[in-house]
């Protein structure tokens, strides 16, 4: 843990300074409230601006959640091929790029296009875990539950093979965490039973975000993310026993990263 607490403490040691921007790919009529988790997380998380793209429908639902989040929105009810030019301007602005969370029914090709296009450093989360798989994920890190880990490993047999063939890394949540990059398996060893509750994979993704936003690389956003993660989950048991939901989780991140 000693590599991490020092990082850790860097990320603390840097507020009040430029702390990046993120950008959120996300949300449907089905999944209005997975965006503004994402952008709520990589707030707290210390990023300076976040703004979240999502479709028409659900735009006031997301801008809705709170005055800090920006947000963007694309005509229609689904991510397709006419939203990836303004996907690709949000990548432009953004230091960072969470894409995934909520997104039901996306076009795979403009989520295929939209990875790959990015030049920022890229969360590729929940749903757009499977389309992204024929994009370059050289520069993108997946963040896959024990659910959704399921079209990696039927398209390269393991987390590792994926991370070995494909230079992307892996945080994969489930009864035990872990981090696979460059065919290493790391384990995490923070967290609690009670983040299986709704929301928490939207929360890592806006943190792990968050830190790549501010500038880490890629496998030390993915270890502290998942660290800084099931940290908040302990903080928030604590205080909330077996009745926490994800935006409790949220609240305690500048308490771990304090």
């Amino acid at each position: 843990m000693g590599r991490l607490q020092q990082t850790l403490s860097n990320v603390s040691d840097e507020t009040g300074h430029d702390n990046g921007r993120v950008g959120i790919v996300g949300g449907s009529v089905a999944y209005p409230n997975q965006p503004a988790i994402v952008g709520r997380a990589a707030l707290r998380t210390g990023s300076d601006h976040v703004r979240a793209f999502v479709p028409e429908p659900i735009y006031e639902i997301v801008a809705s959640h709170s005055p800090n989040l920006l947000v963007d929105r694309y005509d229609g009810r689904t991510f397709s091929d006419g939203a990836v030019d303004r996907a690709l301007e949000v990548g432009e602005w953004a230091d960072a790029v969470a894409i995934g969370p909520g997104l039901v029914d996306a076009d795979p090709d403009a989520v295929c296009e939209t990875v790959d296009r990015i030049d920022a450093p890229i969360v590729v989360d929940a749903l757009a875990i499977e389309p992204a798989l024929e994009s370059d994920l050289s520069n993108a890190i997946l963040t896959p539950s024990g659910a959704e880990d399921e079209p990696v490993r039927e398209a390269y047999g393991s987390l590792k093979a994926l991370s070995e063939e494909t230079g992307a890394v892996v945080a994969r949540t489930g009864d035990v965490d872990e981090i696979v990059t460059g065919g290493e398996r790391i384990e995490n060893e923070t967290g609690t039973s009670a983040l299986t509750v709704a929301g928490t994979g939207d929360t890592l993704a806006g943190i792990v975000a968050s830190l790549l936003g501010q500038g880490m690389d890629r496998r030390d956003a993915a270890e502290l993310g998942t660290w800084i993660l099931g940290k908040s989950g302990e903080l928030a048991t604590a205080a909330y026993g077996p009745g926490v939901v994800a935006t409790d989780v949220i609240e305690r991140i500048p308490d771990t990263i304090r």
